[in-house]
């Protein structure tokens, strides 16, 4: 599976603000400047990393990183939450 997370939420939510951003300005400011003002929306899907979906999936991933573990045995898989213990041992930005 794809991570799509950042390091830490804040960095996550400033990303998506410019992404957004940059996005909705490339079509807000069309009746200002014309059609130069479309250079803005690579930077927006630079900023959302492709798309705003893969921007959202990854909001969720940051949110739930190193709360959730999911284990899968025989086949089945769950989602159990972790203790800060076990986060902070297997967290590599620790």
């Amino acid at each position: 599976m794809t991570d799509f997370a950042s390091t830490s939420l804040p960095r996550h939510l400033i990303r998506g603000a410019i992404g957004f951003g940059a996005l909705a300005g490339s079509i807000a400011l069309i009746p200002l400047v014309g059609f130069l003002s479309l250079l803005l929306a690579p930077i927006g899907l630079l900023a959302l990393r492709g798309c705003p979906t893969c921007w959202t999936i990854g909001l969720i991933q940051t949110i739930s990183r190193g709360r959730l573990e999911r284990t899968c045995v025989d086949g089945q898989c769950t989602l159990t939450h972790r203790t800060a213990a076990e986060a902070a041992r297997t967290d590599p930005s620790s």
